[in-house]
């Protein structure tokens, strides 16, 4: 999946929303939980994250983890992840697992205060689901991540 959308404000604060740490919880709305579980350098980190369940819990709950990095990218930043097959499951959670994904956030040269926030997300939710419950679950999981993270950026 790739999402893509203008969000007024700069990359710093922007990818400070989006990668592990204690901002996250506060705004996504997916998330139900996130720890940090090793971390390496100051940008580079193994997260367990759970999620909530979806389209009436059709979607169970799941956990996941990935290896986290965020960079400098040109004039703007990246922060990616891919998951990692790390410890024990949690019971009542199904892990899902991350292909490579990354957040890509560079500034608008027109339009100073506004960046552009693009999104590539591999996600293989596993369980038994119908790939258009899954297909469906992404598209509003993404419209509402953008809105979530543009109110909490006004805060």
């Amino acid at each position: 999946y790739k999402a893509q959308g203008v969000v007024e404000d700069v990359t710093n604060r922007i990818v400070d929303h989006i990668r592990p740490g204690p901002y996250r919880l506060d705004w996504d709305s997916l998330m139900t939980s996130m720890d940090i579980m090793e971390t390496f350098e100051e940008n580079c980190c193994v997260m367990r994250y759970t999620t909530a369940g979806q389209l009436w819990n059709i979607i169970a709950p799941r956990e996941f983890v990935d290896f986290s990095y965020t960079t400098s990218y040109e004039d703007g930043l990246l922060t990616c992840g891919i998951s990692l097959d790390y410890g024990e499951v949690r019971p009542s959670f199904v892990r899902g697992f991350n292909h490579p994904c990354g957040w890509f956030c560079i500034p608008l040269k027109d339009s100073p205060g506004h960046s552009l926030l693009t999104g590539y997300i591999q996600t293989e939710l596993r369980g038994m689901l119908p790939q258009s419950a899954v297909d469906t679950a992404m598209s509003s999981t993404l419209a509402n991540f953008y809105s979530d993270l543009k109110k909490a950026l006004k805060t």
